[in-house]
Parts: C-alpha cells; structure tokens; sequence
C-alpha cells in the first residue's frame, strides 16, 4: 500500500511520523501546491492531510484512491459527496486537542488580565531600571476570581475551559450556538445577556451559518469597559474589522489564535494594530501542543489499520 502525507509541515518538525511506514511505502512531503496535488495522489491508496483541498474534479481522476486520513477534526476541504460517489473514503479526527485548546485559552486570557505584555515591555525596555520605587502599577489588573465568565459554544472544549476557569473561582454562564436545549452545568443565556454581563468572553463555536460574524459592531458596543474577549474557535465568528476597531478605542482587551483567512495576510485589520498591550495573536497553534499531536497522529494510524480491517 502506498501512502502519502502531502503537507507534513503543519504537523511540526518535531512530530514522529515513523509509525506510519508500517503500511508500507510512504511518501512525506512538507507542503503541497494546487499544481504538484494530482502528481503526488495519482498512485496512491491512502493520502494523509491537513489542509490539502480535494474537489470532486481531482477525485473523479484518482481511481486508486481509498482513503483520505485528515490530521483535523473539520472535514471542508475535503468534497465529501464526491468522495462517497467515487467510493473514497474519508476519516477525521476528533478530541485529540481539547486540553490543549482549552489551555491555550486560559493562558490567553490570564495574560490579558494580568496586563502582561505592558509589564513585560516595561522592564524589557529598561523602565524598571530607572524607577525611584520597587514596583509599578501604572497598568489596573484583576484577579479572576469572583469574576462572570462567558462561554460561546459549550463543546467539548467550552466544558474543559469552564472547567479549567472555575478553578480560578470565575462565574461561569454560558451562549449554545447549536440552539440545542439540554442540561449542564453552567447556566444557558441568551448571546446579548451573555455579553453585556461576562468580564471575559471566550468562543469555542464551528464556524459555520449560525456562528459568522456572530460577534461584531454592536455585540463588541454591548461588552463592559476593559472586558476580554478570546477567540480560539474559528477565524469569521468574529468580524475582524470591528474588533480592530474596538481595540483601538480601547474598549476591550482582545486575543485570537485563529483568523477568517490564514495564514495571516498583512492587509488584515489586525496587524497593525498601536494598542498592542491590548491585544494578542497568535498563529492558530492552540491545538497543537506536544501531547494534542502525538494523540493526533496515533488516532491517525488507528483510522487507517481500522480501513484496513474493513476493506
């Protein structure tokens, strides 16, 4: 059996592909372009990918193809009647990068309400040294505790993030972007309620009808002075433009691990932002902690002897 893993590089440099040589030949390649797609699947039985995009006019030209095995939960690069219709089959995975995600999160908002990046930058550029005292508090922070935490989408990652804020002592409520009613631990809320009470917000939600621009001009005017926002969902549940906007003004502080178009463009509203003490990025790396990528690539291999199996 021939397999081929066409984008390696989004995997990190670090992760141990060896096990999948067990199948047989198998082919790495870091990235792949639109052009190189056809040449390098054509004789293969299992191609293995992230974010390689496969339509229905370069599966209607792999008859030898069985299975595509996605390093990603998210199946949208991937045109999945076309697959079934050609007989290719299509495996994801799913809760390899909860803790990490939820982590992430908690460490995005901890450093936005602890004004880390000011305090930080203040000593790095050699204020400290200057200063007549042994402190400087010139930036308010607060503790978490006590404090009305707000989670949009309440998946499997809200639950651990909930969880993981709780510990701080944090009041946690809640927004369902599915609309499913059902029973939790957290009070439910509706989005406007939600977002005028919450002093941190953070959004766990799919992208996908219900959730676009789900957050934008007049949700961003209804948060409190100085609360904080986290996106570690998806890139287009939050109207990039608007939140620029809002962190100019200085009415929120802000993070984001994910962006509508990535890799980040440098026309997009937020790279240039002069309020950087308000705001972080960070290249859409929330998923992919040592441990969330060992998982991956074992629930990986376990896809594919299990289509083995099958087939």
């Amino acid at each position: 059996m021939k397999t081929v893993l066409l984008d390696a590089r989004t995997l990190g440099k670090d992760v141990d592909l060896s096990a999948f040589y067990k199948f047989g030949e198998f082919i790495i390649y870091q990235t792949t372009k639109e052009d190189e797609k056809f040449e390098r699947v054509k004789d293969a039985d299992v191609v293995i990918t992230n974010k390689v995009i496969f339509d229905r006019a370069l599966l209607a030209k792999l008859p030898k193809l069985k299975l595509i095995a996605l390093t990603a939960t998210g199946m949208n690069n991937v045109d999945l009647n076309a697959a079934k219709e050609f007989g290719v089959s299509v495996k994801n995975v799913a809760g390899y990068s909860t803790k990490s995600v939820a982590q992430h999160t908690v460490t995005l908002v901890l450093a936005l309400v602890s004004r880390l990046e000011f305090y930080d930058s203040y000593v790095k550029k050699g204020k400290w040294c200057g200063s007549r005292i042994f402190t400087n508090l010139d930036k308010r922070f607060y503790e978490i505790d006590g404090k009305n935490w707000g989670i949009i989408g309440l998946g499997a990652i809200g639950k651990e993030t909930a969880k993981l804020a709780s510990v701080f002592g944090a009041k946690i409520s809640y927004f369902s972007t599915s609309g499913v009613e059902r029973e939790e631990l957290y009070p439910s809320l509706p989005l406007d309620e939600l977002l005028k009470n919450s002093d941190i917000i953070t959004i766990h939600a799919p992208l996908n009808e219900r959730t676009k621009n789900l957050i934008a001009k007049r949700e961003l005017a209804l948060l409190k002075q100085d609360a904080v926002i986290v996106n570690t969902g998806r890139g287009g549940i939050v109207n990039e433009a608007d939140l620029a906007e809002a962190i100019e003004n200085e009415k929120i502080y802000a993070a984001s691990d994910v962006l509508e178009i990535e890799p980040m463009r440098i026309d997009s509203p937020l790279a240039n932002l002069t309020k950087h003490e308000r705001f972080i990025i960070t290249p859409h790396v929330a998923w992919g902690s040592v441990e969330a990528r060992k998982r991956l690539i074992e629930l990986v291999c376990k896809n594919i002897e299990e289509f083995i199996k099958k087939d």
